[in-house]
């Protein structure tokens, strides 16, 4: 029996005892259901497999052996397999895989399950049970894993005979990667992994009543171009669901025949190139100005994949008080959550936007195009007076160090065109999003919505998987973390080394929780509670006269320990040294230990819960109020 998504799964299995569930289908190769497990992951044309074995998914992994026709990718913690099948999943579209055990095993997927869920990634997560008659006697390993992540997945089953295996994992890949992406939990017992059964492909998928829409209906298409038709003040707000529909060509050519800017979510940078004129940047908490503006001064709002996110909106009931919208998405449930539509399109947004720019084109035949000169030139203005800068006297280092923004902006200028970058969580996430020359799509690997630190070192590990897949290893990971968000996966390193994926890693060691450290400097007086790591504090022994460092840990002497090169900047013309070097090195990893200024704030900001007509360029500049007038940056309602 194989039941989905259960509420009270364990409970509601049924105690039968060992055999009296008998085989009837006796057509196909006979087997067992871990063989058949690894048989249907093959012939789904699953390439790449990321997880850590334990001993309710033994039978699994004694199925894997040299003949598999999968990589499978040894991790040393489960919640690394987990963002690293995510990492793999956003370089190249398909669906990650990961496998680990019960109990622990499983629970340490829940944030990775959590992760996948917010940002829309295709994952199948199978995970070892106890046998069926030991579930709900607190066996040993034993643990609810469909209760406990029911509320983060998109799907999931209790698989309880050998039987359901290939017809489980069907649905199971189709259900992942189709209508809105998502994470998908298969829970298998050691019952159905020693059973027998007979093997057979494909599988009939039974799934009464999912069955995602992909193309608009109705009149929503034509009543979309005339309102691109009434509008002066145009604005493409694009989101992550237009990277996961491989909806660059088309939002490039609507931004085009409509004359509207863009604006992005941080999971949508790259979509378009930032050299395209359209492109704006991205909007919200620390989006450009102009971009920010645009949201706020629009006639008309075009949300592409978006789901309209506090830290896009600020102040919902404030966020683009006068526009109309229209909003497109492949989930139905976003539709109206957030902000009520005018529009409301439920479809794929690829297959959407090719049905809708001819509509508008019709349209346009007809009554021509808006003139949108106005409307740009206020925008430029705004682009070009206040862009993202760190020349003042503020932003200078106080203590010898360098500026975290140079060193971004050294990396992407001096990185390959074709390079993946993958971040973890903090200021240097934003400050990769805000200073990264974005030239490709699907280029970009960050934790959007659930704001996972720890993710970067396992979703570099899995980019550079499906680098080496895809494009040869011609497509160069970079990761930029910080020294906080790296240690919480710190052990990856093993991973990368030894599965010979040659990921670059810019750490910006700037000795603090950086984010955390910024929120107490503005909002909480300064009060620096727990967020001094001393992993790379600058301090002065009595008898010396020159900085001495604390290096707890000494990342040089940790990559190196890992069998990794290590390297560490002080100084402009070491950070200059040390990039180009790890950039000649391509057959191990690297990491470059960049000694940065612990005050250092990240500008634009829009404080939690406040409108977006507050954002500070910054301190002293609020540019959208009334003449600029400035005023304190406060919280609002929402918190961190």
């Amino acid at each position: 029996m194989a039941t989905p998504t259960p509420l009270q799964a364990f409970s509601g299995v049924p105690k039968t005892h060992a055999g009296s569930d008998k085989q009837t289908i006796v057509d196909g190769e006979k087997m067992t259901g871990a063989q058949a497990l690894v048989r249907s992951l093959e012939d789904l044309g699953v390439q790449d497999v990321f997880g850590l074995p334990g001993g309710a998914i033994l039978p699994v992994y004694h199925a894997i052996n040299d003949n598999t026709k999968f990589r499978f990718t040894l991790v040393r913690h489960e919640q690394a397999a987990g963002h690293a099948a995510e990492g793999y999943a956003v370089a190249t579209g398909r669906v990650g895989v990961c496998i680990v055990t019960s109990g622990p095993g499983a629970t340490n997927m829940i944030t990775p399950i959590a992760d996948a869920n917010m940002d829309s990634v295709p994952l199948i997560v199978i995970t070892g049970q106890v046998g069926v008659n030991a579930i709900g006697t607190d066996a040993f390993q034993e643990a609810d894993i469909v209760g406990a992540t029911y509320p983060v997945v998109k799907h999931s089953y209790l698989v309880t005979r050998a039987q359901d295996i290939p017809r489980v994992l069907t649905e199971a890949h189709y259900i992942a990667r189709s209508g809105r992406p998502g994470p998908v939990v298969v829970d298998l017992t050691k019952t159905a992994q020693v059973g027998e059964m007979y093997y057979s492909w494909p599988q009939r998928m039974i799934l009464p009543g999912y069955s995602p829409v992909t193309k608009a209906h109705g009149r929503v298409l034509s009543d979309a171009a005339k309102l691109f038709a009434q509008s002066y003040r145009p604005l493409l707000y694009v989101g992550g669901g237009a990277s996961r529909s491989n909806a660059s060509k088309e939002v490039a050519e609507l931004a085009e025949v409509t004359g509207a800017p863009i604006v992005t979510t941080l999971p949508a940078r790259g979509i378009v190139p930032d050299q395209n004129p359209k492109n704006l940047g991205m909007l919200g908490m620390h989006g450009t100005v102009a971009a920010t503006a645009a949201a706020q001064r629009c006639d008309l709002l075009v949300a592409i994949g978006a789901r309209f996110d506090d830290r896009v909106t600020g102040k919902l009931d404030a966020f683009a008080p006068g526009a109309r919208v229209i909003h497109i998405d492949i989930d139905p449930a976003e539709i109206g959550k957030n902000r009520a539509p005018d529009v409301p399109i439920v479809g794929d947004v690829a297959t959407v936007l090719q049905d809708l720019i001819p509509e508008i084109k019709r349209s346009q035949a007809i009554g021509g195009k808006p003139n949108l000169k106005p409307w740009w030139d206020e925008l430029n203005a705004l682009r070009e007076r206040y862009t993202i800068r760190y020349d003042e006297p503020e932003d200078q280092p106080t203590d010898g160090t360098l500026q975290p923004q140079w060193v971004v902006e050294q990396l992407s200028a001096k990185a390959d065109p074709s390079t993946i970058w993958v971040s973890g969580v903090g200021q240097h996430q934003m400050w990769a999003a805000q200073l990264i020359d974005f030239k490709k799509p699907h280029s970009w690997i960050s934790s959007g919505g659930l704001g996972t630190m720890g993710f970067g070192l396992p979703a570099a590990i899995g980019a550079s998987v499906a680098s080496a897949r895809d494009f040869g290893g011609k497509k160069p990971v970079w990761l930029i973390d910080g020294d906080g968000s790296f240690q919480m996966t710190s052990e990856e390193l093993a991973t990368a080394f030894l599965d010979h994926t040659p990921v670059k890693i810019a750490i910006l060691n700037n000795s603090v929780y950086g984010m955390v450290r910024q929120w107490q400097t503005l909002f909480y007086d300064q009060h620096y509670s727990q967020t001094n790591l001393l992993d790379g504090e600058a301090h002065n022994e009595a008898e010396e006269s020159t900085p001495q460092f604390f290096d707890v840990p000494d990342f040089v002497k940790l990559a190196e320990a890992y069998g990794c090169v290590g390297l560490r900047a002080f100084t402009k013309e070491e950070a200059l040294a040390a990039i180009d070097k790890a950039n000649s090195i391509n057959d191990r990893p690297v990491l470059v230990d960049f000694r940065v200024w612990k005050d250092a704030m990240v500008w634009p900001m829009v404080a939690a819960g406040a409108s977006n007509d507050d954002v500070t360029y910054r301190p002293g500049t609020q540019p959208l109020r009334p003449h600029g007038e400035a005023g304190p940056v406060e919280l609002g309602e929402a918190g961190f």
